[in-house]
Order: C-alpha cells, then structure tokens, then sequence
C-alpha cells in the first residue's frame, strides 16, 4: 500500500507564491515517475509537471513554465511544486501522484499507461 498526501494549498492573492508538498514512502529507485496535477470545477484534470525520482529533468506544462518548479527532497520522501507568480488561472484542486512501477516516460499523458496512485488533493485559490 502506497500513500500519498498532499498539503501547502491555500488563497492567496494574484502573484503570489505557494509550495505544494507531498509525502510519499521513501524512493530509492530511479525511474519512478512522479508528477502534480490540478483540476478545476468543471474541467479535466491537467498535469501541471512532472519528474523522474531520479534522472532526468523537471517538464511543465506551458501554461505554468517559467512559474513553478517540481523538485524532490534529498531523501527523496518528498515532492515539492513551488509554485510563484499565481494567476487566477491556477485555482484548482492540486493532486501528486506517483507510477506504481517504473516508466519509460514521465511527460504529457504518461498516467494513462502507467496507473499512477494518487494523493487526495490540496486546494489553491487565487484571487485578483
């Protein structure tokens, strides 16, 4: 059995910054793929970014590039999504989720080859 839990969201105002944590058992192998995602009222869920427990880098969605940051911690218990300059845009509910077996991707739709456990979420809200 595989938790995930999620906590740092919150309100805040437009360019404002939050930092999403999620702390997960500890990871020691490498191609785990681990990712946030978001949902809105009424939209489908969105992957926000994602990363490799161990190699390779971080990739974003377009629509927060340049904004926020996925990272593990040293031990590799935690990720993190800083996440700076929020837009109303970014309210959402926000979901870490992690591959149940090692991948051969961590992009774009990789959660709908690789069935990914998930956290239970932790909201954001940025008003204007």
């Amino acid at each position: 059995q595989v938790q995930l839990t999620e906590s740092g969201g919150g309100s805040v105002q437009a360019g404002g910054s939050l930092r999403l944590s999620c702390v997960s058992s500890i990871l020691t192998y490498s191609r785990y793929c681990m990712a946030w995602f978001r949902q809105a009222p009424g939209k489908e869920r969105e992957r926000v970014a994602s990363k490799w427990t161990g190699y390779g880098g971080a990739e974003y969605a377009d629509s927060v590039k340049g904004r926020f940051k996925i990272s593990l911690d040293d031990d590799r218990t935690t990720l993190y999504l800083q996440m700076d300059d929020l837009k109303p845009e970014d309210t959402a509910t926000y979901f870490c989720a992690r591959s149940q077996v090692a991948t051969s991707g961590c992009n774009g739709d990789w959660h709908l080859k690789w069935t990914p456990y998930w956290g239970q979420g932790t909201q954001v809200a940025v008003s204007s």
